[in-house]
């Protein structure tokens, strides 16, 4: 796994910045997604992927325990697709 403080530690090490400002540019990406996502607006990050808004509708399920039908309420929900240069690199 790896966390925002080791993608900012690259970047601190690649970018000659220090760790601090590393992390403050991760930081202002994950907002800037986040943003845009809380907007309904689609983000696009060449060579990587789409993220965007879903919405799932309103359903009912059963709660396993009991086998009693529940309504679960309608959502949005983040959605990532990767981008074919993400996807071919997956797969070589």
């Amino acid at each position: 796994m790896t966390t925002t403080n080791e993608i900012a530690d690259k970047i601190a090490g690649e970018h000659s910045v220090t760790k601090a400002q590393g992390k403050a540019i991760v930081e202002a990406v994950i907002a800037s997604i986040t943003e845009a996502a809380i907007a309904g607006n689609e983000t696009s990050l060449p060579g990587f992927g789409k993220f965007k808004i879903k919405n799932t509708p309103e359903r009912e399920a059963r709660n396993p325990a009991t086998g009693a039908t529940i309504k679960v309420a309608a959502a949005k929900k983040l959605a990532f697709t990767p981008a074919k240069a993400l996807k071919d690199a997956l797969n070589k």
